[in-house]
């Protein structure tokens, strides 16, 4: 029975819900924060980060890699390297700053304009 239940859990796992814990426990660790950068990686390895309202740190970066002990050979040698990024967001703090105050953060975080949102 407890075979049963362990392999009930794993079927529900899913990278979104490490993503999130990953994104809450960030979060838990830094009070000044308004949301957290997210950067995901080619190869399934992932960069965060929390942020303040002025698109300072407010929390160090954190890379890891879902279901794993440590992140891949390729991160460890290049540092998750801008050229393999698929996709990156910021995964706002409820209540949210204003509209203004997300695209410069966006631009200085992550070097973008647009609202990507999360």
């Amino acid at each position: 029975m407890t075979q049963k239940k362990k392999n009930k859990g794993r079927r529900n796992w899913s990278p979104e819900k490490g993503e999130r814990a990953m994104v809450e426990g960030i979060l838990e660790g830094s009070p000044d924060a308004v949301g957290v950068a997210v950067i995901r990686l080619d190869c399934g390895c992932r960069k965060m980060a929390a942020v303040n309202r002025d698109g300072d740190p407010a929390s160090e970066i954190i890379m890891y890699r879902d279901q794993a002990e440590s992140i891949c050979d390729q991160c460890k040698k290049d540092d998750g390297a801008f050229m393999r990024v698929t996709h990156q967001f910021i995964s706002w703090v409820k209540p949210e700053p204003d509209e203004a105050r997300k695209k410069m953060i966006l631009a200085k975080v992550l070097g973008v304009q647009e609202n990507t949102t999360h």
